[in-house]
């Protein structure tokens, strides 16, 4: 198979696997705003950043460690197999902390992320649950990674449809038939992992499988080194809970809870547009870190061409079909009606969709950097892509132009990192020359 085929290959099945998780989430919102209302979608808004620092945690784990995998494997050495089980058993570690806080004080979470009384009092049983299940969101990660790093992408993807599927299915169950609330949607979420490490677990009972699962006690320095790698995972997934935080406080202010509830519709939308170019950025990233591993300077360069390509191309379809479909995409999510809730979504679908023009080639820009390990040239991309660019700009624009200097701070947060990315890809190629 030739490499631009197996690119295609690759990406197409990571995109749709993460369209999966993204699915998952949609679902989420439109069973809970049809339970809730507004309320509903406002209360998940405001647990989107607790999502997002959970999966960062995983992303940087799986994708970190299993690209220091792919390199060591396509170089021949035998350290790969430290690092699956490290990964593994720091997820466990550092999904105590969260664990910890369902158990004690959720209700206190929701007030620090602007949750007013009947907000904390609606979402306490829903973000209890998911934080206890923090481990297994990061364990999933991971597992999935060394599985499509391990050349069986078809079944990560798999895996990830049916844990998907498995969500979309009980979240229906557990919040109507069974009539379990908001805490049932927390539940089939929290389940759906679970479901898509079991399936997963096939790839150990094949032939062909190259992983090993070595028990040693958790190392510091692995962790180390699999974090260089996948930094870029984690400020990637930061980053949406980054802006998710500012966007929410920025929006009380401006509109109150209708506000937020609107950035909710263009935040859940805008999860799905992450999880395209995520997909492509790490369906590469095996393909790229084994030419790199084989000094195959022209085959990894090749597949950024491939991998910029695409990003653009996504971009300027989805953006068609956000612009196009803005008014039916918010009609999902706006169970009451409100003429308000519609207008500013409408809006803010619009414009904060053109950002995805430039976030796709910034997104995959940064996972080909971690995987020709490039750590600090990913970071640094990551950091101001992901938090610096992004408040600098929601605070300056919502000051002069209201919400739609909100809006529109996506878009000119990723042109302008745009050009740092553009900056460290030609330095890079002249560091290989």
């Amino acid at each position: 198979m030739n490499q631009t085929r197996s690119f295609f290959k690759y990406v197409s099945q990571n995109i749709l696997g993460q369209l999966g998780v993204s699915c998952y989430i949609l679902a989420d919102t439109f069973f809970i705003a049809q339970a809730a209302g507004t309320d509903g979608i406002t209360m998940l808004n405001l647990c989107l950043p607790l999502y997002n620092l959970i999966f960062a945690f995983g992303s940087m784990l799986g994708l970190g460690a299993a690209t220091r995998f792919a390199i060591l494997k396509a170089q021949g050495d035998q350290r790969t197999h430290r690092y699956f089980f490290n990964a593994l058993a720091w997820a466990c570690l550092l999904g105590l902390p969260f664990m910890a806080a369902g158990l004690a004080c959720p209700e206190v979470l929701l007030r620090w992320m602007g949750g007013g009384p009947e907000i904390v009092a609606l979402g306490v049983g829903y973000t209890r649950i998911f934080l206890l299940f923090a481990p297994f969101f990061m364990m999933n990660y991971i597992v999935q990674a060394f599985v499509r790093n391990d050349g069986d992408p078809s079944l990560a993807m798999a895996a990830t449809l049916s844990g998907s599927l498995f969500n979309i299915v009980f979240d229906y169950i557990f919040i109507f038939p069974m009539g379990l609330g908001l805490p049932g949607a927390a539940l089939a979420t929290a389940a759906s992992p679970i479901v898509s490490v079991l399936i997963c677990s096939r790839h150990f009972f094949k032939k062909e499988n190259g992983i090993r699962l070595e028990a040693r006690l958790p190392s510091a320095r692995l962790l180390f080194q699999s974090c260089q790698l996948g930094v870029s995972g984690f400020v990637g997934e930061m980053s949406s809970g980054v802006t998710t935080t500012v966007f929410n406080f920025l929006m009380l202010g401006l509109a109150g809870n209708i506000g937020v509830a609107a950035y909710g519709v263009v935040a859940n939308f805008a999860l799905v547009a992450v999880a395209i170019f995520n997909g492509a950025a790490q369906g590469a990233q095996p393909l790229v870190s084994s030419c790199y591993g084989r000094r195959d300077r022209s085959g990894a360069r090749q597949l950024l061409r491939l991998s910029l390509g695409t990003a653009l191309g996504l971009a300027v379809v989805l953006y068609g079909v956000v612009f196009c479909f803005a008014g039916p995409l918010t009609a999902l999510f706006n169970s009451e009606g409100s003429a308000l809730l519609a207008e500013y979504a409408v809006r803010g679908l619009r414009i904060y969709f053109a950002g995805y023009l430039f976030a796709g080639m910034n997104i995959a820009a940064a996972g080909y950097l971690s995987a020709v390990d490039r750590p600090a040239a990913a970071f640094v991309l990551s950091i101001v892509r992901g938090l610096a660019a992004i408040v600098v700009c929601s605070v300056t624009l919502s000051a002069l132009f209201g919400m739609d200097g909100v809006w529109s701070a996506f878009g000119v947060s990723e042109l302008a990192t745009a050009l740092l990315t553009f900056y460290f890809l030609w330095r890079e190629r002249k560091t290989a020359a």
